[in-house]
């Protein structure tokens, strides 16, 4: 059964999330933030333009303050969208895979 998600267990969970990142190597944090193609780094800059209000640079000065709650949100939900990204991006990989192999089938 799941733990009632009141505020004090969300702030536990929170700060748990906190300490496993900070807790992490930095090569392996940088490895894991690498993202698995171009066109992956392209939609979550998107993404994550999206979730801030983006504005085009070359007009305006952006500068966002927040607390650490709501950024640990942004994070989690930057995230999320990443492995639901990499889960299509793989996806779409292997759909293309079967397709060829197909054609290779159909071509003999």
């Amino acid at each position: 059964m799941e733990p009632t998600m009141n505020p004090q267990n969300l702030q536990e969970r929170a700060d748990s999330l906190w300490n496993y990142l900070q807790s992490l190597d930095a090569e392996v944090v940088a490895r894991l933030s690498r993202p698995a193609s171009p066109e992956m780094a392209i939609v979550m800059e998107r993404h994550i333009g999206n979730l801030l209000g983006y504005l085009p640079p070359e007009g305006f000065e952006v500068s966002i303050t927040t607390n650490r709650e709501h950024l640990g949100r942004l994070l989690a939900s930057a995230m999320m969208s990443g492995y639901f990204l990499r889960g299509a991006e793989q996806r779409l990989e292997f759909e293309r895979s079967l397709q060829a192999a197909a054609q290779a089938e159909d071509s003999k």
